[in-house]
């Protein structure tokens, strides 16, 4: 089932979303790596659902319990495995769903797949899974960190509300002050009240993620199967809900001429600058050094309270008004997501290099 992701720097994911616990297993993490817990923890929250008028009433702890791999607060270069425990499913809430394929679901696809599915509250499928991603996107950044490596995301579109700010103009340490992840109030309000609205009519709301990578080096990457720009496409694609990537200018580069495009380049002070960064930080699969910048688009959330027409696993035609708790909009807490899941790639690619002594 593909439940593994990386080179060098692995993660294996196991549980499921209504099971008794969901969990990880970190492989190729270097030894004798100080680990702040404290930190670990704080990306989780940024993650967990129940914080915001605009994110599931889900109460999930998400207290995490490392099983091996770490020993005083360093890393001992043996698998890092942990677990957290699921005490706030409340599955009954999915029983209206145990022969029903839920539209904008992995029902339909799972069952046929594997012929058989846990479905409550989705499952494997469900962004549940993402916990131990962002474990192990802490576990990233806690190496890239050594590197003055920088990874943050931000909402950058609610619906057709689409802010003309470039990141550059975003203090991206204030994205987790605001419930729409947006690095400002005015902005916030306006995510926020775009989620809320569709919320209150039954509905859900989609939208787009940008990331920015500071300080990566020159080099990551390879020119043709393992590109940089490929690996993180995978990455990010990989993430519930995510339906689409680009990075730079993305697909408005096939609106541009090639002298609009090119990022041109002049030698000063010793060292060759690029005059833009259309690339998004990456020439032909590999790191350029300049900021690495890249688009998500996620959908709307499937499950929402309005009456849908689907079929049962009696081929019957039905009409179904789902329940449960659940995001009007998955975009702020997918956030984190994409940050673990870019930091995981640098990361793996920075022991790939080989080059760095951590």
């Amino acid at each position: 089932m593909s439940n593994n992701f990386g080179k060098i720097f692995k993660l294996t994911t196991f549980g499921e979303s209504h099971g008794i616990a969901i969990g990880g297993v970190i492989d190729g993490f270097p030894p004798n790596i100080d680990i702040d817990i404290d930190f670990i923890h704080s990306e989780l929250n940024k993650r967990k659902p129940g914080n915001s008028k605009i994110t599931s009433n889900r109460k999930e702890t998400d207290n995490i319990l490392f099983l091996s791999g770490i020993y005083n607060n360093k890393s001992l270069g043996s698998p890092i495995a942990f677990i957290t425990y699921n005490d706030d499913a409340q599955s009954a809430d999915y029983e209206q769903l145990k022969y029903v394929f839920r539209p904008g679901h992995a029902d339909f696809t799972y069952q046929k797949k594997y012929n058989i599915r846990d479905y409550r509250g989705g499952g494997r499928a469900s962004a549940r899974e993402t916990f131990s991603r962002v474990v192990a996107g802490a576990f990233a950044k806690i190496l890239l960190k050594k590197l003055n490596i920088t990874v943050n995301a931000y909402v950058s579109k609610i619906g057709s509300i689409i802010p003309n700010i470039n990141y550059s103009e975003l203090n991206l340490s204030k994205t987790y002050d605001f419930d729409s992840r947006f690095p400002d109030e005015k902005i916030n309000n306006l995510f926020t009240n775009e989620i809320l609205k569709h919320k209150l009519n039954g509905d859900s709301v989609g939208g787009n993620i940008t990331c920015v990578i500071k300080n990566a080096p020159i080099g990551l990457g390879e020119p043709v199967f393992n590109k940089l720009s490929a690996s993180l496409s995978n990455a990010i694609l990989s993430i519930n809900a995510c339906k689409g990537f680009e990075i730079g200018q993305g697909f408005n580069a096939s609106n541009l001429l090639g002298s609009q495009n090119n990022d041109q380049l002049s030698f000063e002070n010793n060292k060759i600058n690029f005059l833009s960064n259309n690339s998004g930080g990456v020439l032909g699969g590999i790191s350029t050094g300049q900021h690495i910048y890249f688009n998500a688009a996620f959908k709307p959330t499937p499950t929402i309270a309005k009456s849908q027409k689907t079929v049962d696993l009696k081929n019957n035609n039905i009409t179904l008004q789902a329940k449960g708790r659940h995001d009007p909009s998955v975009v702020p807490r997918a956030v984190i997501v994409v940050e673990a899941m870019a930091a995981i790639v640098l990361a793996d690619f920075i022991l790939l290099k080989n080059s760095y002594n951590f």
